[in-house]
């Protein structure tokens, strides 16, 4: 935990804030803190207008079993978030855990989850998707990269309006570049501006799949001749793409 993420509820008055829960535990036993030590905390951007300068730190005011109490001062402005939307066919619930923690890390603000051929459905009532999971793992990678602003998810359980309809906005606004291993040309390098990167399931697309992304202009890249998990590929690919 590298940063300690706070909501306008921890806060007991101006400036204090009293926690109680995991992040009362985290300090205690990980950190070991002591009065007066100071903690880089940040307060929660629900993402809802342009993100405030809302990271800074936090005095150690009491420490015990019951409660971290810490004098707030913020004044700081978050990493700059990526330009990627990262859209995901979904994948087995371990396997989005990592997904939504590492794209946050890495500064993804919206994330697509869509149904595809090789999707079970079953994974469409898995309790990974249940809102207050989605947003633990969000918050994790929030924390580790000390970021402040939550990104969105968006669930789309049919694939041609998902392709269709959901992807044209985002082809309005910049390329939509499809992952899969039989793609004929690598992923390009640090490119700027928006775009959309879109992830298969575990298996790859099925032709049909990858015949509408092409029919509707859209480019399959990949990594080379290795087969990767999609939370290796996530990573990998986010990477590459990143503006040097």
């Amino acid at each position: 935990m590298n940063l300690i993420v706070l909501e306008p509820n921890d806060f007991v008055s101006e400036g204090h804030v009293r926690l109680v829960d995991r992040r009362l535990v985290h300090a205690r036993k990980h950190l070991r803190v002591a009065l007066g030590d100071r903690l880089r905390v940040g307060l929660l951007d629900e993402g809802e207008g342009p993100a405030a300068a809302n990271i800074g730190h936090g005095e150690v005011l009491r420490c015990d079993r019951e409660a971290l109490e810490l004098r707030v001062e913020l004044g700081h402005a978050p990493p700059p978030p990526s330009a990627v939307t990262l859209a995901i066919a979904l994948p087995r619930p371990p396997t989005l855990d990592k997904v939504l923690q590492q794209g946050t890390a890495l500064g993804i603000k919206r994330f697509l989850l869509f149904h595809s051929a090789r999707v079970e459905k079953s994974y469409w009532g898995a309790s990974a998707l249940e809102p207050a999971s989605v947003r633990r793992q969000l918050l994790l990678g929030l924390e580790q990269s000390v970021d402040t602003v939550l990104p969105r998810v968006e669930l789309h359980r049919r694939f041609r309006p998902f392709v269709e309809d959901r992807l044209t906005a985002l082809r309005e606004r910049g390329p939509v570049l499809v992952a899969d291993p039989e793609a004929p040309r690598s992923c390009p390098r640090a490119l700027a501006g928006p775009l959309c990167l879109v992830l298969g399931p575990e298996g790859g697309f099925v032709p049909f799949e990858r015949e509408r992304f092409a029919a509707l202009g859209d480019e399959l890249v990949g990594l080379g001749p290795r087969i990767l998990r999609v939370e290796t590929a996530a990573v990998a690919l986010l990477a590459r793409l990143a503006p040097e």
